[in-house]
């Protein structure tokens, strides 16, 4: 599994059916609107892409918008995805929509898994947030559905200035309502995300040694987006355990012999072989057939409708690039963990204009960079 060669296929699709949502999420990546687009990949054009995804060694596919249940053909595309054999998940926004009927159909056609955001843990923020009075209600009014019809549950939360300071009861509130796995987002700001929004590259260590405790103890699973810098937090905290327990058992442990391998394994990956980055592991398609790295980093690369989705992730130069951490500028091209992490080069671009530049919210200096005077500006250095 951690042979596995992100050169040639994805571990992740990501397939935005839609940018039609009737929320208006303040950092919404999609700039969502009310209608669907006249230019949204046809049904058979979807059928086609579906082909073509499986053939790339059968990655995950998410359905994402938007909302992907304001297509009044996505019980027709998810059913086709998965009779192909291809593993489905979806991430519908908690509106009108989401009725127990809808909840039932979809598990009767077999996707497995249903994830909703929640980014409070209570309506004041989680709405603020969405943009939408009533959200929080009718999330909550889902989850019920979901627990109803005994399927598991996945919550998303976008972790910003406004619930940052209440991430234990937000913890608390995905540990009752029986989550198996808490996906926990760090804003870019691109869409209607600001920079404004979010917290600080400190704040940003602080959570993931936050998370990293927690999940040593919650009865859910962790994972991050948006985050790739998370991994060497959980290296560093791993190595730290590591070595105290080879000093008390008057061993040695060479940090410095850990191969990119050891390393990924030590990151606790989960349910990714190895680490995945925009482009790297991972492709996104717009509604309208656009590729990009990832939704999160506006940069087209090619059209399915003109070009087939294999070539374009594996021959475009955006992907290449992205493919290569050797390559990367600053702070990021110098890591020693630039293969296991290459920190998110969505939010480098949205901050500095450049994808291929150092991760802006990472406080972590490296080895190589240390006591050389190159990075004076930056916060003093976070070591083993």
């Amino acid at each position: 599994m951690y042979s596995m060669d992100y050169n040639k296929n994805p571990f992740i699709v990501i397939w935005e059916l839609t940018r039609a949502c009737q929320l208006n999420c303040l950092h919404c990546r999609a700039e969502a609107q009310k209608h669907l687009h006249p230019l949204e990949l046809t049904f058979e054009e979807g059928k086609d892409l579906i082909d073509q995804i499986y053939e790339m060694n059968n990655p995950l596919l998410v359905f994402t918008g938007g909302d992907p249940l304001e297509r009044p053909d996505f019980f027709d595309i998810a059913g086709y995805a998965i009779k192909k054999g291809v593993r489905v998940s979806m991430t519908p926004s908690a509106t009108p929509n989401v009725t127990k009927e809808v909840m039932k159909k979809a598990k009767e056609i077999g996707i497995a898994r249903w994830a909703f955001s929640l980014d409070g843990h209570n309506a004041e923020i989680h709405d603020h947030f969405r943009g939408t009075s009533g959200s929080f209600d009718l999330t909550m009014k889902a989850i019920r559905y979901l627990r109803e019809l005994d399927m598991p549950l996945q919550i998303n939360t976008t972790i910003s200035k406004y619930n940052y300071p209440y991430l234990e009861e937000m913890a608390e509130l995905v540990e009752q309502l029986g989550c198996v796995l808490w996906s926990v987002f760090f804003l870019v700001p691109t869409g209607r995300g600001k920079q404004s929004d979010m917290i600080s590259p400190a704040e940003h260590e602080k959570t993931f040694r936050w998370l990293y405790e927690l999940s040593k103890r919650a009865p859910f699973d962790i994972k991050t987006t948006a985050a790739q810098h998370y991994r060497r937090v959980v290296i560093q905290q791993k190595m730290r355990e590591k070595i105290s327990k080879s000093n008390k058992d008057e061993g040695i442990f060479y940090e410095d012999s850990l191969t990119t391998e050891d390393l990924n394994k030590m990151a606790g990956l989960g349910r990714a072989p190895k680490g995945v980055n925009d482009g790297n592991g991972f492709v996104f398609i717009s509604h309208t057939g656009d590729v990009y790295p990832s939704g999160l980093l506006p940069l087209t690369a090619g059209n399915v409708r003109n070009t087939p989705l294999a070539e374009i992730y594996r021959e475009s130069e955006i992907f290449k690039n992205l493919r290569n951490p050797d390559k990367y500028k600053g702070k990021c091209g110098a890591c020693e963990f630039r293969h296991v992490c290459g920190g998110s080069r969505s939010r480098a671009y949205s901050v500095t204009g450049d994808y291929m530049e150092s991760e802006p919210y990472c406080v972590y200096i490296p080895k190589a960079l240390r006591g050389t005077g190159k990075l004076s500006h930056q916060i003093n250095p976070i070591s083993f």
